[in-house]
């Protein structure tokens, strides 16, 4: 049939007779489907039911008590174990509790507390920008909120963030401190940063000496349709005099329990000494217990990958099923453009501008609730209304079907109504 803005308006209003049809029969069902957050199934999470079958263990390699006081820094063999994976110094590793978020907030508030390196305290200065790359990840955006920074949206690429633009912003204006990123299967479009565009993060000049890259690394073993990799960013830092720059985060949450994993950052030397002083005020220690059942479960780099390409092989129905059918009911219709992400959780859609609100609420009215339009931009607003965060990895396949014939219908329907508004 073609692109639906070359059709006439009798062909658009019998589509759209057609399309709500489809929708009441849908709506009929009563669907409750919940798809705004990117949760792993139950079937997923039941791989690493062995966590909780394990006898509990509580004394480490070097012979520490871990139901006791001590190791504020996390246990050696976790930050050996996953320094190993993720090509990372153990040394440089710092282990918290279950939520990487969390140890994103601490190093946040002590950049706005306290300073950094001999810097001035972020709260003691008239104006703090953070460059956040959109669509992004909501959460991110949600602690620069919380601290009163001031957000610039920078676009993605295929490539990652638009690298003009943050060398610009960045080595432009001193108020610039820094940038979140989702380096690897991006949240929401799956997009993989290339070596070029980590080179330029590591290398480029900034005007604030205290810009620090947020490298959420969130989906660094989460692959889904073969591995990539990315380039290494600590290396780059210090071949360019910037060590300093990278705060590097990781957790277990996706990879056994999102309730009872293990978050982890991993820094230079010098961040590294400075962290720990301030967790030596905030904790006596995190959950040792935690990271020892986790060690001992994962055993190994070797048998951590093997879990993932398990996950992996549960993920990739979901995902094709997504792909599968955007582009049979919307495929060629110039109604949206879509991502085909590598692994991760999230793949994004974009409509018609103006659209994406109308098709998300149109959604929850037929019983599937998606991620709110704008929640991938600062402040929660998508200047032109477009973008839209599919989570495909929790429901089960059949209900997943039926959320994504909804969901098409939904964009069918409201673009419709774009069109014959004209």
């Amino acid at each position: 049939m073609g692109e639906w803005k070359d059709l006439s308006r009798d062909e658009l209003l019998g589509l759209r007779a057609e399309c709500a049809a489809g929708y009441g029969r849908l709506k009929a069902m009563g669907l409750k489907l919940d798809m705004s957050r990117g949760k792993p199934s139950p079937d997923i999470i039941d791989l690493s039911n062995g966590l909780l079958e394990a006898p509990i263990p509580y004394v480490t390699e070097d012979g520490t008590d871990a139901r006791n006081y001590g190791v504020p820094t996390g246990i050696a063999e976790f930050r050996r174990l996953f320094g190993e994976l993720l090509g990372l110094e153990p040394d440089s590793i710092i282990v918290g509790n279950n939520a990487s978020l969390e140890l994103m907030h601490d190093f946040y508030s002590r950049l706005y507390l306290f300073g950094t390196l001999g810097c001035k305290p972020w709260c003691r200065l008239e104006k703090v920008r953070f460059l956040c790359p959109s669509p992004g990840y909501d959460r991110h955006f949600a602690i620069s909120q919380a601290f009163g920074t001031e957000m610039t949206a920078i676009p993605m690429t295929e490539d990652g963030p638009d690298m003009d633009a943050v060398e610009e912003a960045a080595g432009s204006d001193e108020a610039v401190k820094g940038i979140w990123c989702v380096p690897l299967y991006s949240n929401p479009q799956g997009a993989v940063y290339s070596d070029e565009t980590v080179r330029r993060l590591a290398s480029m000049k900034t005007a604030a000496p205290d810009f620090r890259i947020f490298w959420d690394n969130a989906y660094g073993v989460h692959h889904v349709f073969g591995e990539h990799r990315l380039a290494d960013i600590f290396r780059l830092a210090r071949e360019h005099g910037n060590e300093d720059r990278v705060y590097y985060f990781f957790s277990t949450s996706k990879l056994s329990f999102p309730g009872g994993g293990v978050g982890m950052a991993a820094a230079s030397p010098a961040n590294i000494a400075e962290q720990r002083r301030h967790i030596s005020v905030q904790t006596i220690g995190y959950d040792k217990l935690s990271q020892l059942r986790a060690a001992r479960f994962l055993k190994s780099p070797e048998n951590i990958r093997a879990h993932m390409r398990e996950i992996g092989a549960m993920l990739r129905p979901k995902f094709e099923t997504v792909m599968e059918t955007l582009e049979r009911e919307l495929g060629g219709t110039g109604l949206v453009s879509w991502t085909r992400p590598k692994g991760g959780y999230f793949l994004a859609v974009d409509t018609l501008e103006g659209c994406a609100g109308a098709v998300v609420a149109l959604a929850k009215e037929a019983g599937t609730t998606l991620t709110p339009a704008g929640a991938t931009f600062p402040y929660g607003k998508d200047p032109k209304d477009t973008n839209i965060r599919i989570a495909p990895t929790y429901p089960e396949l059949g209900e997943l079907r039926s959320a994504m014939e909804l969901f098409c219908l939904c964009v069918k329907l409201v673009s419709a109504d774009r069109l014959l508004a004209r």
